[in-house]
């Protein structure tokens, strides 16, 4: 039976042959996006792996002369893999090495910085970026006058743990499914969120865009229930965080806090809707092509809630 190229799996019902790579696929990797056309075609070009490589051992089990040529076909590439900024996906997960995250795996990581640095100082480096931005965007030299100076400190750190939560949503689900993952730096965010970072000090009227990083996780498929499953992580999260503040704003009778944690709750749906958006690097797009009606469901919970607490925030309520 004919296998998948890109997955392996054996193909029940008809096989699709791409006529650029000249493979065959199922039908849910036969799109040339879907299978990396352009890596495959290059791989296949190039000269065997060394030996140091980590790969299975193919001396343990038996194969068919099918599964022999297709062994030989997978073998043949370079470790290699495209980023979307979050992801990075590779044409099958056992090209992935062992401890891909260390500086002797042979792995390049294109758009990472600091590639091979620990996860806590790539951590502590965009929490305290994160929290800078958020307490820049908030501060407010009239709350600091009359005594409420500490709501732009309660905000900030709101607004960081917003991130950092909707990430490590990603990242657990992933060490669920026993992939390698790590929180990174991206070397396009750092630019953008330096340069929101200094506009902000010049205070130069310009959004905020605080994105210095993103958890990184190896070895996942364009299109499938394990992917679905990582990227819907990051703005449940941020739905099930917010839906706590939101809740916790009705029950403290001060009514300055309680409308900070309307607020708080707000940068949740927020942050959570916005990675609903299907384009791009966002997590909408992969869980829209693997489940539509789950797409719908968590894009509808985030913007019924963002509604709510906008509604809240400009009904007149002041400090």
């Amino acid at each position: 039976m004919t296998t998948c190229f890109h997955c392996g799996d054996e193909i029940i019902g008809d096989s699709f042959y791409c006529s650029e790579c000249r493979q065959n696929y199922c039908a849910l990797h036969k799109e040339p996006i879907n299978h990396e056309c352009n890596i495959v075609k290059e791989s296949l070009t190039i000269q065997p792996l060394p030996p140091t490589t980590a790969y299975s051992d193919p001396s343990q089990i038996s194969p068919t002369p099918q599964e022999q040529t297709y062994q030989q076909q997978t073998t043949t590439g370079t470790v290699r893999g495209t980023t979307d900024g979050t992801y990075t996906w590779y044409r099958q997960e056992s090209q992935v090495p062992v401890n891909a995250f260390d500086p002797d795996s042979g792995i390049q990581f294109k758009g990472i910085l600091l590639p091979h640095k620990s996860e806590l100082i790539h951590l502590l480096i965009a929490s305290v970026l994160i929290y800078v931005i958020g307490f820049m965007i908030f501060y407010d030299a009239f709350l600091f006058s009359i005594g409420y100076g500490w709501t732009a400190f309660m905000l900030a750190g709101i607004y960081m743990t917003a991130f950092l939560f909707h990430e490590f949503g990603h990242r657990q689900v992933a060490i669920h499914f026993n992939l390698q993952t790590k929180f990174r730096l991206l070397t396009f965010g750092m630019l953008l969120t330096v340069f929101s970072l200094v506009a902000g000090l010049l205070q130069i009227p310009i959004p905020s865009l605080a994105l210095p990083g993103a958890v990184v996780v190896l070895g996942l498929e364009k299109v499938s229930k394990r992917t679905g499953l990582c990227k819907a992580a990051g703005p449940l999260v941020n739905l099930i965080y917010g839906i706590i503040l939101f809740i916790i704003s009705f029950l403290i009778p001060l009514s300055t806090l309680s409308y900070l944690f309307v607020v708080s709750a707000y940068l949740n749906f927020m942050l959570g809707a916005f990675n609903m958006i299907p384009i791009g690097i966002l997590d909408g797009q992969n869980i829209w092509k693997w489940n539509k009606k789950v797409y719908i469901l968590l894009a509808s919970s985030l913007g019924v809630f963002l509604v709510i607490t906008l509604v809240i925030q400009q009904s007149g309520i002041t400090l």
